[in-house]
């Protein structure tokens, strides 16, 4: 399975790439249609201190596109966040896929 790092204003950092690749290696093992992930991570200038470190993670896989951003103080919550939050859209494809067959 590909994963496709992108930085936007931020420096590459291959521990965060392991983070994300560890997460959706575990979502990969529990959905294994999930075809290819691309990892987006952006800084964005913010008047809170609780947000501005933005990830947004899409899975490609059968039927449309899965997408998740989030948007917090810390990289590291942002990854946690945006893969639990596709976890969610997963499980419901999953459901559909089962419904369909």
């Amino acid at each position: 399975m590909q994963i496709n790092f992108e930085y936007d204003a931020v420096t590459a950092s291959s521990r965060l790439e392991e983070m994300v690749s560890k997460r959706i290696d575990k979502l990969v093992d529990k959905y294994d249609f999930i075809v290819r992930a691309d990892v987006f991570f952006k800084t964005e200038n913010t008047s809170s201190p609780d947000t501005g470190k933005i990830c947004n993670i899409r899975l490609s896989a059968p039927g449309p596109r899965l997408f998740a951003q989030a948007n917090t103080k810390s990289y590291e919550m942002s990854i946690a966040e945006a893969s639990d939050e596709l976890e969610i859209q997963l499980r419901k494809r999953k459901e559909k896929m089962k419904t369909h067959h």
